[in-house]
């Protein structure tokens, strides 16, 4: 925009003057405009104030979800002198926890959890409670020659346990003693399939549970100093033990798994915001158009006086943008308020802290996107109404085929556009996401205009064929016209079930990918820490059973990725998941028969050399690794170079064992290990090999595919139901603008039942028609969203999720038959008004 179209100050005090009468006519006509605005806003404010609240609980916790200002984690080993005494010089108190998975046995009954066994010290940072109110100490005391232990409710429930009994983790017995209530340091400790169980490190001696091999990390919890340099002792840390397999976590991100999932998770969850806010932006234009068919004669009077055209411009611009502010403003107290009030009663049903302010940052974006969807929608309409002539006015030019605004503004349309997608990509912490959902947003109101104006023409090309129907006719010509037919209704409601019917296909395909798929070929158990002297006994139990079908086993290692090519492995692959944390690591000497290489060779069976290896094809694509790459693992603290000789298929998909890393086994065998082993049984079998293999090897743990899916889709279930909040804040905008769009078609209706009741037609056939029209148009724009829905949701599963795809048909139907019921409740409530109104005194006033 030039500064020749700049308004010059008169002009911007004139149409100030006119924008301020035209608002003391009140909010008539406006009510739309503002629940659009206010609940877009609110909703993303909401979402922005409450994963506020939550980092801000996570950061001022963050000692205590750590369980001390600092921690080293170390895999398979104990810290050794040198690490022990750096700990000592920098620390006033140190704690030592040993984590693992096991299997709790009482009798025959036998469950898998997670356990952490500590040391005299533990917690350095807040308490243990316990249901009994006994101290931690004391509950895990020895008492004549038992040592006890704790555990979480729904694990002594589920083995049947009261305090008092006793049940033993390997070869150790334990007496229950206590009922865990509340641990501070659960939060940051991530995933687990299992209930906690918390027992002295000392009780293990004799367990069998931590033999050279098994899989288990320690961690020590440091308390620093008030005047220690997190950073500077992190970087001191690294640099004389990262290369001996140490990972460092501070309180300055105590929890960092649950930090990236809220992280993640609210960025979804802005953009589903967002989308609902592109459906209020509708209603936002739908009644920025309406307001302005009502202002045909004041606008037509005002260009007759001479009034230019960038004033009427201005006077509607100025007018809508103080109403816009006040929708806002209203949205930020839903949004910023709302949160604040509701917090004790959503912090119960947070598993970590929150705490709830009113936090700016938040507000300020959520007001950054109101204010940017306010311009967006209203634009276009105001941009119209200025480039029409005052006689056009005259003949209600407003509400008449659409005609192209001036070049300026579609500019200016367009640039905002571009900042509310920038805004989008950079606030929402996902830009890949965020560009493209307003992909997935903007493709989807394209096929609806094209959408209404295809249905428009089909019911004008139709209406022929309902000859000898009057209801079907009328309903038929009502949705052909331009003004109040097709064109509203299906943007009014068709983004709002576009964006249901896109989750809900969504959310229906990873509940069949996780409940209905995998269990169908995931084997029925993974056995960890099997030792070398126990594999023949092992595989003569499950191997002889009929009942299974197949045993897959392998050598089991933990290794850190800390170099490639002699450079940090972060440098080179970024934030790849396989390089963060720990990675399951095995060895072989011939090439299996399942194994599929895809580049390079396979050593030979007897190899010795330099250790070489063969690594997952998909992950080094992604990496970018290329054969003949060396990278650097560390294993059990001792480093191991090799060199990249082969990539092959690794497929995770199947729950089966699938190794990223597989070195040759010279590079391997002398470091102490154990071995895994994955056994597909029929269902009926699972109990007696469960049953045999603890009984004879006690150390082994078991951990059954269909529980770990249970717990996987119970996560999936309440993102689900998250995302099922944003959705229907979502449609229930879509319905308040198809409220908004049906109000606003009332005039229509009314004249359109003056006439026909004048020529003879019952109250009863009007209303069959106006139901059939709103029948019509839900059915339409809900088949349209489906198929917008399923496009999206397909393309989000594919690129984004990398899964398979088929339509759940339950939830397409819903979409379908909630569009046609939610059209025609609104179409009929609009409509008692127009049948009632006189014939006389409607024609009348519209002569």
């Amino acid at each position: 925009m030039s500064t020749t179209d700049l308004p010059a100050p008169g002009q911007f005090r004139l149409a100030w003057r006119f924008a301020l009468r035209e608002l003391r006519g009140g909010l008539r006509g406006f009510r739309l405009f503002l629940a659009c605005l206010a609940l877009g806003v609110g909703v993303i404010a909401a979402i922005g104030s409450i994963r506020a609240s939550i980092e801000a609980g996570l950061t001022r916790e963050g000692a205590s979800l750590l369980g001390g200002d600092a921690e080293l984690t170390f895999t398979y080993r104990f810290a050794t002198q040198d690490e022990a005494a750096w700990m000592a010089e920098v620390a006033r108190d140190r704690s030592e926890v040993v984590e693992f998975r096991s299997m709790a046995v009482v009798d025959d009954e036998r469950a898998l959890t997670q356990v952490k066994s500590v040391d005299a010290a533990y917690p350095l940072r807040g308490e243990v409670r316990l249901t009994s109110g006994v101290p931690l100490h004391e509950a895990l005391a020895e008492v004549d020659g038992r040592p006890g232990a704790v555990m979480e409710r729904v694990l002594a429930d589920r083995l049947g346990l009261s305090e008092g009994d006793f049940f033993n983790l390997g070869t150790q017995e334990f007496r229950l003693s206590g009922l865990i209530e509340w641990e501070p340091d659960a939060a940051g400790s991530g995933f687990s399939i299992g209930p906690r169980t918390l027992v002295r490190t000392d009780a293990l001696v004799q367990s069998g549970l931590l033999a050279p091999g098994t899989l288990y990390s320690t961690k020590y919890r440091l308390t620093l100093p008030p005047d220690a340099d997190l950073q500077a002792l992190e970087q001191d840390a690294r640099a004389q033990f990262e290369d001996s397999g140490m990972r460092w976590r501070d309180a300055r991100n105590g929890a960092p798994g649950i930090a990236r999932f809220v992280e993640r998770l609210g960025a979804f969850l802005v953009l589903v915001g967002l989308s609902g806010l592109a459906v209020g932006g509708v209603g936002v234009s739908t009644a920025v158009r309406a307001y302005l068919a009502t202002k045909t004669e004041t606008i037509a009077t005002l260009r007759t006086l001479g009034a230019e055209r960038r004033v009427i411009f201005l006077t509607y611009f100025l007018q809508i943008g103080v109403l816009s502010l006040c929708g806002i403003a209203l949205g930020l107290v839903l949004g910023g308020v709302g949160p604040l009030l509701l917090g004790p009663l959503i912090a119960a049903q947070l598993p970590f802290p929150a705490v709830f302010s009113v936090y700016p940052g938040a507000l300020a974006e959520s007001a950054l996107y109101g204010v940017l969807t306010a311009l967006l929608f209203t634009l276009w309409p105001l941009a119209r109404a200025e480039r029409i002539r005052a006689a056009a006015l005259y003949r209600d030019a407003v509400g008449g085929p659409m005609q192209w605004p001036a070049k300026r503004y579609i500019l200016a349309t367009l640039a905002t556009l571009g900042l509310l997608i920038a805004a989008a990509a950079l606030f929402s912490g996902a830009p890949a996401l965020a560009l493209w959902t307003a992909g997935g947003l903007i493709g989807a109101l394209i096929v609806l205009l094209i959408a209404g104006a295809a249905i428009g023409w089909l019911a004008r090309i139709s209406n022929r064929l309902a000859r000898g129907k009057p209801a079907l006719r009328w309903a038929l010509a009502s949705i052909a016209s331009t003004r109040d037919g097709a064109m509203p209704a299906v943007l009014a409601l068709g983004l709002g079930l576009t964006v249901l019917a896109a989750i809900g296909q969504i959310d229906g395909n990873m509940r069949r990918a996780i409940a209905g798929n995998l269990p169908d070929v995931a084997p029925s158990y993974f056995f960890v820490d099997i030792q070398r002297d126990q594999m023949p006994a092992f595989l003569e139990r499950v191997e002889g059973d009929p009942q299974v079908s197949k045993v897959d086993n392998a050598p089991m290692l933990r290794g850190i990725i800390n170099r490639i090519n002699d450079r940090p492995a972060k440098e080179v692959a970024g934030d790849h998941w396989v390089i963060r944390g720990d990675r399951g690591v095995t060895y072989a000497g011939a090439k299996p028969a399942s194994t599929n290489v895809t580049a390079g060779e396979w050593w030979p069976e007897d190899y010795t050399g330099a250790p070489q290896i063969s690594f997952a094809a998909e992950e080094a694509e992604e990496m970018g690794l290329k054969l003949g790459d060396t990278m650097t693992i560390n294993v059990l603290g001792r480093d191991i170079t090799g060199s990249i000789t082969s990539f092959r298929e690794v497929d995770f998909s199947n729950a089966g064992m699938g190794f990223v890393l597989t070195m040759n086994e010279a590079a391997l065998i002398g470091a102490p290990h154990s071995y895994i082993a994955s056994v597909y049984a029929e269902e009926e079998a699972e109990a007696a090999i469960l049953r045999d293999v603890a009984r004879a090897m006690p150390n082994i743990t078991a951990i059954r595919v269909r529980d770990a899916i249970d717990r996987v889709s119970e996560i999936l279930g309440q993102l689900a139901t998250a995302t099922a909040y944003g959705a229907a804040a979502t449609l229930f905008t879509g319905f308040l603008v198809l409220l908004g769009t049906a109000a606003a078609a009332e005039p229509a209706r009314r004249y359109e039942a003056a006439l026909l009741k004048t020529l003879g037609a019952p109250r009863g056939q009007i209303l069959r028609s106006f139901a059939l029209r709103s029948a019509l148009l839900g059915a339409s724009a809900g088949s349209v969203a489906l198929l917008a829905g399923i496009l999206g949701a397909w393309s989000v599963s594919h690129f984004v999720l990398e899964t398979d795809y088929v339509v759940i048909w339950p939830n397409a139907v819903g979409v379908i038959g909630g569009g046609v019921l939610v059209t025609l409740f609104a179409g009929l409530a609009y409509a008692l008004r127009p049948l009632a109104a006189r014939p006389a005194r409607v024609l009348r006033a519209r002569d």
